[in-house]
């Protein structure tokens, strides 16, 4: 189906995705969250007093905030059954593959990781659970000042630096997953690029969970400085189970004066999996910040990445792709904030639907006093492959000045006789004329993402597309 092939994602199948390594670790470990849960992560990472402090208030905010009562069911989610901390076996962070525990790497390695970061990565990074198992930059961009760390090794060797912008672009009280977030996050990625340096390639994390009834709360922290430029990638996955896990990461971008950031993730959780993800960018004076994305897995999703456009001439493009499937709800889509004179947001959002698979976009666009001069494009584009998917656009348009230029545009479509005709007379089979239609569909979004990850994208719909057959 893809216009350009890898090997190490060719052999990309549903049981890659879907198998589990053993999980012993998790059979004893603590379900739901308490106090005890809270101060048990904060003293296993050796986290200074102000962490633990944060993290206790942030459990106060969750206990108070109710669930959110628009967007996805939520009521199947058991939040006391979920476990928020487990680690698996005493793992510390290496910077050599062959030190991570065998079937840890076996799972990496199937998934393409090592050998992408050989190829084509500034450095790569992975965790697994609750914990990161290796994280590796490459020495030239070291000697020029680029931090790439997992979350927990940065809280330890840069605290200063890591509270000063931890949880301030996101913060505890913004929503209940934010506060949950806040408690029991573990892991992720910090990125720090100097002024004025540009990483022309890209950093890589992968997230994966393993054991069943999981929770991971991976954080983000990315702080570009005036005139710098680089790139980062963010793959999930899980296997399948039948009770529910939940992923509540947290991603903070802050892009300073003339500086550019692109950010991509293909998220492929599974169907049991709540992916209940926040996306943040602060953008300053002439910054460019790109989000691309992909939702696939899941059985619900709620993600909107957002950009807050806080300096003159700032900007912001979001492009996205959400697929939904039988038994699948994708709540995503975009928001952006034109908070001063002359910024700029496009935002492309495409969805598929199949299966009784519901889609829906829910986009937030603000333009507020003072903003005057903004420019700002969203366009939604539905694409449906039966009779009985869904599709909703839900925008939100919220104007205070009036020197200013806004398009929005919404389509929704089906595959039409005609078009399956016209493919099939030129010797392709339905299933193939369908699939070549579709990755027309989604080519805008697939061509602005790195190579390789637009490969894994095209075959990843290429396998809901074989599930259950092309047309359900």
């Amino acid at each position: 189906m893809a216009n350009v092939t890898l090997d190490y994602v060719g052999n990309l199948n549903r049981e890659t995705l879907d198998s589990a390594n053993d999980s012993a670790y998790a059979e004893g470990a603590v379900r739901g969250l308490s106090e005890a849960v809270v101060r048990r992560i904060s003293g296993d990472k050796k986290e200074p007093p102000w962490m633990l402090e944060h993290r206790l208030k942030s459990l106060k905010v969750f206990l108070e905030k109710p669930m959110p009562g628009w967007g996805p069911d939520l009521s199947k989610l058991n939040l006391d059954e979920i476990i928020y901390y487990a680690r698996p076996g005493e793992i510390k962070p290496s910077h050599n593959w062959e030190d991570v525990p065998a079937d840890i790497k076996r799972t990496f390695e199937k998934l393409g990781i090592p050998e992408a970061e050989r190829k084509y990565l500034a450095g790569a990074g992975a965790q697994y659970e609750s914990e990161n198992v290796y994280h590796r930059l490459k020495e030239k961009w070291g000697e020029k000042g680029v931090i790439f760390e997992d979350m927990d090794t940065a809280l330890q060797k840069y605290p200063d630096l890591v509270k000063q912008y931890f949880m301030r672009c996101v913060p505890m009280h913004d929503h209940k997953f934010a506060a949950l977030h806040g408690a029991v996050w573990s892991g992720g990625t910090f990125i720090y690029i100097p002024e004025g340096v540009n990483v022309d390639q890209p950093l890589q994390a992968y997230f994966r969970m393993n054991a069943q009834s999981m929770g991971q709360f991976e954080h983000t922290l990315i702080i570009v400085e005036n005139g710098a430029q680089g790139s980062y990638i963010e793959g999930c996955s899980a296997p399948k189970y039948e009770s529910p896990s939940i992923h509540a990461g947290l991603v903070e971008v802050f892009v300073k004066e003339g500086a550019r950031f692109r950010y991509s993730s293909v998220e492929n959780w599974s169907r049991n999996t709540y992916n209940l993800n926040t996306k943040r960018a602060l953008v300053d004076r002439n910054g460019v910040m790109e989000w691309v994305g992909g939702n696939m897995g899941s059985g619900a999703t709620m993600l909107y990445p957002c950009s807050i456009l806080r300096g003159e001439g700032a900007r912001a493009d979001h492009l996205g792709i959400a697929f939904a499937n039988k038994d699948q709800i994708q709540d995503t889509g975009a928001k952006v904030i034109h908070a001063a004179p002359n910024t700029s947001s496009k935002v492309v959002m495409k969805s598929i639907s199949k299966n009784g698979g519901k889609s829906v976009y829910r986009g937030l666009l603000r333009i507020l006093k003072g903003a005057k001069g903004s420019k700002a494009q969203v366009r939604c584009d539905a694409l449906l492959l039966d009779d009985h998917s869904i599709s909703d656009t839900i925008p939100d348009i919220r104007i205070e000045e009036n020197d200013i230029s806004i398009a929005h545009e919404a389509t929704v479509g089906k595959i039409s006789e005609e078009q399956l005709f016209y493919a099939m007379s030129r010797g392709l089979s339905e299933d193939e004329a369908i699939a070549m239609i579709v990755n027309g569909f989604i080519e805008p979004i697939v061509k602005a993402m790195p190579l390789e990850y637009a490969v894994e994208m095209n075959r990843l719909i290429e396998l809901e597309m074989e599930e259950a057959g092309a047309i359900g």
